[in-house]
């Protein structure tokens, strides 16, 4: 089974929403909406998957009239998917470090070790590294649609999942002699 739904039925749904079918929009949205949700769900947390995702087609919807088809439909959303991860990543971490410039104010932390798991893991990947990974051997992209939806170059993203995929086996071993 494909990984997602079939691109020529996608454009057929995108290009009549261009127009303003709302009904191919809905179609086009219900046959994408598992793998996008799954995308943010890897790039961020279950809980904030449902909101990324429903900004992801805000967004695409929004964007619409500009879509070419130069990319396949998913790589398209994808795109826009991994820009809203990347705005709530960034809004994440501006709230971390508010939460931590307030917590050591009040009184020192101490760290405590973790039993990190999988999902810690991928999440600790450089974003650029844990995105292409994520894509290709999460979400079963090939390599030539992740780089569509990352917009890089296909070497690019071969070597970030190389890289991703050293980082893990490192970190795997490293909570292993812990």
């Amino acid at each position: 089974m494909s990984a997602h739904p079939d691109n020529d039925r996608l454009l057929s749904y995108a290009r009549a929403a261009q127009h303003g079918d709302d009904v191919a929009l809905g179609h086009l949205v219900r046959a994408t909406q598992g793998i996008v949700w799954r995308f943010c769900c890897n790039l961020s947390s279950r809980q904030d998957a449902d909101d990324l995702t429903q900004e992801v087609y805000i967004r695409a919807t929004r964007n619409l009239v500009q879509y070419r088809g130069d990319a396949p439909v998913v790589s398209w959303l994808l795109s826009i998917a991994r820009h809203v991860c990347a705005d709530q990543v960034r809004r994440n971490q501006r709230r971390t470090r508010l939460a931590m410039r307030l917590r050591n104010e009040r009184t020192p932390t101490t760290m405590t070790p973790a039993t990190p798991e999988l999902n810690e893991l991928v999440a600790a990947l450089d974003p650029d590294r844990r995105v292409a990974f994520v894509l290709t051997q999460v979400l079963g992209l090939s390599y030539h649609e992740a780089a569509a939806a990352c917009d890089c170059p296909i070497g690019t993203i071969r070597s970030r999942v190389a890289r991703a995929r050293q980082d893990l086996m490192s970190a795997v071993r490293h909570a292993q002699a812990l």
